[in-house]
């Protein structure tokens, strides 16, 4: 076992401040170490950037690319006030509409980017859950940012901060929080375990 000492510590940004967001990178972070056997400590630290799209994407393209400026913006705030940062996180949630069958499917989804310096990069998916037809038309029809959209078709307040529409939905059994874990799982794995040997069975 790898001495305290010995580890390396390694400065994440996370394109957000919000605190869901914040301890699901950490969460992410500490199971890849432990599944890797990495010898490093993650230090997590989140700043407010642009996603360049609109609040509640409509599209996969579009949370997708959200998400990719989140971390691009962190990378250009790195080298122009000189921050220690080594990886880059983006994230982005929203709806995709998918047809099929005749019918019209609308399906909430997290999306996650990670990159590092030397340009490896990656993306993740949270995997989706359909949206209620009185939420979706909100949303769809309305306009309604999904936040608030949320709020009022659970009766209750600060969703966002809180369970999240995964929370709600689920009754729990998947939160936010989840589901953006999820996300940076399956976008920081190809990345660390570039430079890990396989694990045998």
């Amino acid at each position: 076992m790898n001495s305290p000492s010995l580890f390396r510590r390694v400065s994440v940004a996370v394109g957000s401040t919000r605190r869901p967001k914040i301890e699901a990178v950490r969460e992410a972070l500490a199971a890849l170490r432990q599944a890797l056997g990495l010898s490093t400590e993650f230090a997590v630290e989140g700043a407010e950037v642009s996603s360049g799209v609109r609040p509640t994407p409509l599209s996969r393209g579009e949370m997708m690319a959200g998400a990719r400026r989140r971390a691009e913006e962190l990378a250009h705030l790195a080298r122009e006030q000189d921050r220690p940062w080594e990886y880059f996180i983006g994230l982005e949630g929203g709806i995709e509409v998918v047809d099929e069958g005749g019918a019209q499917w609308v399906f909430l989804e997290n999306w996650a980017y990670a990159m590092d310096r030397a340009g490896r990069r990656a993306f993740g998916q949270s995997g989706a859950i359909l949206l209620p037809d009185d939420l979706a038309r909100r949303v769809l029809e309305e306009g309604a940012d999904l936040a608030d959209a949320m709020d009022v078709f659970s009766g209750l307040q600060g969703i966002r901060d809180a369970q999240g529409a995964w929370g709600v939905l689920t009754r729990n059994v998947i939160t936010r929080q989840d589901a953006v874990r999820i996300s940076v799982i399956n976008a920081f794995a190809p990345i660390l375990s570039a430079s890990v040997p396989p694990v045998s069975e």
